[in-house]
């Protein structure tokens, strides 16, 4: 399978391709781009334009929300399609995330547990206490990477280290804010902060639709992101960030 990284495959504006084959592609998105529409500034078509290819062959097997930055994976293929959208429903896309939450949260590591409803006419998730219809459970383990003090526009809070063990709309955005830590800048769920939203999906991993074999790529937020620009005034560095962004998932 050939590799092709960002200066063979070409200018992706906004975005940087970390790999591509001829199953998939994955990049990083910047805050404010579409993961799933073809619009013009969506990531299928940026990254279209960038492989030189049809809008229509590039292909979301998931989604992030538009305010989320991160790394993504698409399929350029029917078969890549298949075989990635089936890793998503049994759980072997397995991401991580970086965010800034709000207040102590009071345990080095932990996970949360909650039953998500999903409001589409509002585009809400709430938690609820009991299951019924369009209710799922959303769980995630998390690690504190570090503690930053209040700042220009923002509060005092922690740099959480994430692993999505469901993948639920707004699912870390939701269990952060309902234990009084919204992630800062989400004033969608309770931040009143004047800032962009600071979450960034710095990892994914998932098995290679033709090999099989765990593929991995990983790429921190850069200094023109908020999340980026507050790691590196406060020095905290999470454990396990690459300097390789392509995560070492040379095939």
């Amino acid at each position: 399978m050939d590799k092709d990284f960002s200066k063979a495959a070409g200018t992706l504006p906004a975005a940087l391709i970390l790999f591509r084959d001829r199953d998939l592609c994955a990049a990083v998105k910047p805050a404010g781009a579409d993961s799933e529409n073809d619009g013009e500034g969506s990531m299928p078509v940026l990254i279209a334009r960038a492989l030189s290819l049809e809008a229509g062959q590039v292909r979301p097997v998931h989604r992030l929300d538009r305010e989320t930055g991160g790394v993504m994976v698409y399929a350029l293929s029917a078969f890549g399609a298949s075989a990635l959208s089936k890793s998503v429903r049994e759980g072997r896309l397995e991401k991580r995330y970086l965010a800034a939450a709000a207040g102590a949260v009071g345990a080095a590591e932990g996970e949360w547990r909650d039953l998500l409803y999903h409001d589409p006419a509002r585009n809400r998730s709430y938690t609820v206490k009991r299951m019924r219809r369009g209710v799922r459970e959303a769980a995630l383990s998390f690690r504190t990477a570090g503690r930053f003090e209040a700042g220009e526009g923002w509060p005092a809070g922690e740099i959480l280290d994430i692993r999505l063990l469901t993948g639920r709309t707004h699912q870390i955005r939701v269990q952060c804010a309902s234990r009084g830590h919204p992630l800062i800048g989400d004033r969608r769920y309770g931040s009143s902060a004047g800032v962009p939203m600071a979450l960034w999906c710095l990892e994914i991993s998932f098995p290679h639709p033709r090999s099989g074999r765990i593929v991995k790529f990983s790429c921190p937020p850069g200094e023109d992101t908020f999340l980026g620009k507050m790691l590196k005034k406060t020095g905290i560095k999470p454990d396990g960030i690459v300097s390789d962004p392509s995560g070492g998932a040379a095939l």
